[in-house]
């Protein structure tokens, strides 16, 4: 799961704070309407919970929370991304997913250093399609407990 992306490869676009976001169709598993997470005592802010989606107890993270931004009310857009990770799957809440982009070598750009650690950790490339700019969102880095955003091993125990 890595974020070095190729051409030819579509992506899932969703929105945070207002920002478009991408991650590879790849890496996800569906794209849910929201539902309210069951809260685990526990565990860090950003884990809203689980939910049992078709069986599986799943738990579901805050994008926002985790990547330190303002928080915002759930809304009718809002989707809950369902990421594979390890031999597992998390969900991400977004404020929306609604596009699928096909992603070619000329669009594809190394990510600026940013001035905050923790973006250079999560976002390694840019797309950039007509007048878009693409944060291309690498899933391992952002739930990896080794990077500097950690989620643990079980974020759902």
């Amino acid at each position: 799961m890595t974020a070095e992306i190729k051409t030819g490869e579509k992506m899932i676009v969703f929105m945070i704070n207002g920002k478009e976001y991408a991650i590879s169709v790849s890496q996800v598993k569906s794209i849910e309407k929201w539902q309210k997470p069951t809260r685990v005592p526990g565990v860090e802010p950003y884990i809203r919970g689980v939910i049992n989606l078709r069986g599986v107890i799943t738990p579901v993270l805050d994008l926002r929370k985790r990547l330190n931004l303002p928080e915002q009310e759930i809304t009718e857009e809002s989707r809950i991304i369902i990421i594979s990770y390890r031999d597992a799957e998390v969900g991400w809440i977004v404020d929306e997913a609604n596009d699928v982009i096909t992603v070619h070598e000329n669009e594809i750009e190394s990510a600026p250093e940013s001035q905050t650690k923790e973006a250079d950790v999560w976002i390694k490339q840019i797309v950039k399609q007509e007048n878009r700019l693409l944060n291309i969102i690498d899933a391992q880095a952002v739930l990896d407990k080794d990077s500097a955003l950690s989620v643990p091993d079980q974020p759902y125990a």
